[in-house]
């Protein structure tokens, strides 16, 4: 089954991989679709700008009566149905419209429309014609020489500048090029236009002298504008990176949000939720590392399970053998009178209470072990703190003559809590603080908006910071000099943070700011009271 299933993930995860590749393909075409339409627009703009532009230019100085002859003319000439119209009459997009009053020249096929807006005018002029031939070039290149002839030489240049050449760039010579022969030097000198091919890739170019014989005009070669704009290729980019960055991020988000939930998984682990799983939805390396993970927390809790299944059992197992112990000591103490024997049956009978002590404390924090984090499985109630405090201080002072035992003043304070484990955790406390303490102990009562604080004060010799985090540890005592009368069996203070971890809380230690010796903090979180 669990080859099945790993066979299943993996072909829905090639099959997400190759969608993905297929996807970023099919924008790679669309992308080279888009570039070649747009190139293509920019080669038929740039090879009708310069005709349009001539046009527009010379009916700005033609007065509104005599356009209409001129048109006539031209379209003669060209070979093109030229036509004005009214802006406003024309059937124009937004993008038209911009494209129109930035100079450009709108361009349609099959037949070929050509539409260009007279400088500073609301004219629009129209050309229409089936397809570009020779003679529509050569005509452009006499109307453009008969027009630069109506200036003085001085100023053709600047007014060869007035006209857009697009895919034509223009020149003004001196001299006609070198490279023609003859026949061509002839043509040009009876008028005509001349067809030049350059290069490999046979570039066009045209030569026309113009009427006065002073100087020639070259138009070309013309570029082929195979090379997209800048301007249109970094956005092209910029959407293909971002399509590929979309799909990064969607794969790295499912495998993100899956790793976060197995982050959570061993967190609360951690907390000790032994029952925490995780789960597997599929079987790529993360589904398997769900099923290891899932397999690691089975065997982490059945080894803690069986650990405190053993200590529960043993511990029971030592009341039977102690009881009869102690049995066994108190008969032989009634049949004996001499001192020294009672004595020493008195020793065995403290000793035995110590066993005793250490098998309650081991069941104890066993029994706390099975306890499940934020109180599941304890009987919260409504809890009186200071009614909590003061038993503690009636049962510990009789033990401790010596110490003065004070609950310090404040206001009463009620907390949903488990009544015995919290009176137990704050009566390790205290009785910690007796062992060290040298002659005051002090618990206080804080009432803080979201939880519940306990200190216990001594003015002992204190805990080194280093040493702070091990007290907690089971069976740990802070140096060997510390022997069961003085330094208990180290349970004491694991089974406070058992209790306040059962609560959702903590227990803290740090240097008292009143005594100058340890302070013990018991930090329980408010709860609602049930209804």
């Amino acid at each position: 089954m669990r080859r099945v299933l790993s066979h299943g993930s993996f072909l829905r995860f090639y099959l997400l991989l190759g969608a993905a590749l297929l996807t970023v393909f099919l924008i790679a075409l669309a992308g080279r679709a888009f570039i070649e339409q747009v190139s293509r627009e920019d080669r038929r703009e740039g090879l009708a700008a310069l005709p349009m532009s001539l046009m527009t230019r010379q009916l700005v100085d033609i007065p509104s009566r005599e356009r209409q002859a001129q048109l006539y003319e031209w379209s003669e000439q060209l070979g093109m149905q030229l036509s004005l119209m009214p802006v406003e009459d024309a059937s124009l997009s937004y993008f038209e419209r911009s494209r129109l009053e930035r100079g450009n020249v709108l361009v349609a096929t099959s037949p070929w429309r050509l539409k260009r807006l007279i400088p500073g005018q609301s004219w629009l002029l129209q050309a229409e014609f089936s397809t570009w031939r020779e003679q529509q070039w050569h005509a452009t290149m006499a109307m453009l020489g008969a027009w630069l002839a109506t200036f003085d030489a001085s100023e053709r240049l600047e007014r060869l500048g007035e006209v857009q050449p697009g895919s034509w760039p223009l020149a003004l010579l001196g001299r006609p090029p070198g490279e023609l022969g003859d026949a061509q030097q002839a043509h040009l000198a009876r008028g005509e236009v001349v067809t030049q091919l350059h290069g490999e890739q046979l570039d066009i170019s045209f030569v026309y002298q113009l009427p006065d014989g002073s100087q020639w005009l070259e138009a070309g070669p013309a570029t082929r504008g195979a090379n997209l704009p800048f301007n249109l290729q970094l956005p092209l980019l910029m959407a293909l990176m971002v399509v590929l960055a979309l799909i990064i991020y969607l794969v790295m988000r499912s495998i993100e949000s899956r790793m976060a939930r197995l982050e959570l998984a061993a967190t609360r682990i951690a907390s000790g939720r032994l029952e925490t799983r995780v789960k597997v939805e599929s079987g790529d390396f993360l589904g398997r590392l769900g099923m290891a993970f899932n397999g690691m927390a089975n065997q982490v809790q059945s080894l803690l399970r069986g650990q405190q299944e053993m200590i529960r059992a043993v511990s029971h197992e030592l009341r039977t053998p102690v009881a009869r112990i102690r049995f066994a000591v108190q008969m032989v103490e009634d049949m004996t009178d001499q001192p020294g024997i009672r004595r020493q049956l008195q020793g065995i009978d403290g000793d035995i209470a110590e066993l005793d002590e250490l098998v309650d404390e081991i069941l104890t924090y066993a029994r706390l072990g099975g306890e499940t984090v934020h109180g599941a499985e304890m009987d919260m109630s409504l809890v009186e703190c200071r009614a909590v405090a003061e038993r503690v201080i009636d049962a510990l002072s009789p033990l401790h003559e010596g110490l003065a035992i004070t609950l310090a003043p404040g206001p009463d304070i009620e907390l949903m809590a488990e009544p015995r484990y919290l009176q137990r955790a704050l009566q390790n406390l205290v009785s910690n603080a007796c062992r060290y303490g040298q002659s005051r102990v002090v618990i206080g009562l804080w009432d803080e908006p979201h939880l519940v604080r306990i200190d216990v004060e001594d003015d002992g010799p204190g805990i080194p910071a280093d040493d702070r985090a091990d007290v907690f540890k089971p069976f740990a005592r802070l140096d060997d000099s510390r022997a069961r009368s003085s330094g208990g069996y180290g349970l004491g203070l694991s089974i406070v943070q058992k209790i306040m971890a059962g609560h959702g809380g903590s227990v803290t230690v740090d240097t008292s700011p009143m005594l100058g010796g340890a302070r013990f903090t018991l930090l329980i979180p408010r709860r609602e009271s049930p209804a």
